[in-house]
């Protein structure tokens, strides 16, 4: 008896918006699949039946990724061809996925991209900031607390931000931004990529804030936001600060504290002055 042979996972990249960016051979992919496995299925199945893809279609999100995506790698063992896909872009950027592409690659099944569409890259590829060097942040945490403690452990960095936004979120996020990172940094906002109402503003943190507070328009849709690092001089003169503040105030404080104090008050990266912590206290 011949042993069956393993399947494959594909891991497909759809349009962000325009449903012509599906490319043709993500539609030769989807086609030819046994299963799909969707972030939202009746989204998905809108964008299947535009191009006439009869497939069946799976439920695969945050709650029940581990659950679905043990019986997706089963069939996957028993010779499957399944297609992961996320209601808009690349899968696995801030979408679920990477659980089961963890599980299908620890049980030896082979896992291919179909590459494509991508907000975060399409955003940068049109901002006019520094794209040789960037970091992608996803979604920054929904409570103002914890989401104005991420921008300031990211107050010191030189690499463009790259970050996502909801609608109901970007106007604060906006003012977040201005009170931690300062009014005059750089930015670009880019709306509605590749739909009808797509826009790209650029300009200061607090000029992007004024265009959203003046047209309600503005504060409609899925947005990227893209903010430029701070200048190089800029950022060893930070982490000099940081480092000058920490020594002052790892006398009286655990490192760990005096660091993301230091930190706080400097804007350099704490992960750098924590690692300040091997060598003693100058007496």
């Amino acid at each position: 008896m011949t042993e069956r042979r393993a399947g494959r996972l594909w891991v497909v990249a759809t349009p962000i918006g325009n449903r012509e960016d599906l490319s043709p051979r993500a539609q030769a992919v989807l086609r030819m699949c046994d299963l799909i496995a969707a972030e939202d299925t009746r989204h998905s199945m809108a964008l299947l039946m535009h191009y006439g893809i009869a497939a069946r279609v799976i439920a695969l999100h945050e709650h029940n990724e581990r659950a679905v995506g043990d019986e997706l790698v089963r069939r996957l063992r028993e010779g499957a061809t399944i297609a992961l896909i996320s209601d808009a872009g690349t899968p696995l950027i801030s979408d679920p996925g990477f659980r089961l592409v963890r599980a299908a690659r620890a049980a030896g099944i082979a896992v291919s991209p179909v590459p494509g569409p991508c907000a975060a890259i399409a955003a940068l590829s049109v901002a006019g900031l520094p794209s040789d060097r960037f970091v992608f942040e996803g979604f920054l945490p929904a409570r103002a607390a914890a989401r104005r403690a991420r921008l300031q452990a990211l107050r010191g960095e030189s690499r463009t931000l790259i970050l996502y936004e909801a609608s109901h979120r970007i106007a604060e996020t906006l003012e977040d931004c201005r009170a931690v990172l300062g009014d005059e940094r750089r930015a670009v906002l880019a709306r509605e990529l590749t739909k009808l109402y797509e826009t790209v503003l650029d300009g200061t943190l607090a000029e992007l804030a004024a265009r959203l507070a003046a047209d309600a328009d503005q504060r409609r849709g899925e947005f990227v936001l893209l903010i430029a690092g701070i200048e190089e001089d800029d950022a060893a003169a930070r982490l000099a600060e940081g480092r000058r503040v920490f020594e002052l105030l790892r006398r009286e404080l655990p490192p760990g504290r005096a660091a993301k104090l230091a930190s706080e008050i400097s804007g350099a990266p704490r992960k750098a002055l924590y690692a300040e912590r091997e060598s003693p206290p100058e007496p």
